[in-house]
């Protein structure tokens, strides 16, 4: 099968707390799971991390997941207020 040469981008946003370390971890992790489920090489995966307090979460949550519902293929099954 041929690889494809399409570039995705990941953007992760969750809550802060994290250590540099941990998000370089997951990061990698991200991207080497999408490569593998895409058959693709990693170099074309890019990952961003955004930290945000609880508070900026509920704006997140509404604007990222609430909003785009049909687009959010692992739904959540937590009520973001419960994080405050």
């Amino acid at each position: 099968m041929k690889r494809s040469k399409t570039m995705p981008h990941i953007s992760i946003k969750m809550l802060e707390g994290r250590t540099e370390e941990q998000k370089k971890r997951a990061a990698e992790a991200v991207k080497n799971a999408l490569a593998d489920s895409l058959n693709m090489g990693d170099r074309y995966i890019t990952v961003a991390i955004e930290d945000y307090n609880a508070e900026e979460w509920q704006d997140v949550f509404k604007t990222e997941i609430t909003d785009k519902f049909d687009k959010v293929y692992v739904k959540p099954s937590y009520d973001p207020k419960s994080l405050l």
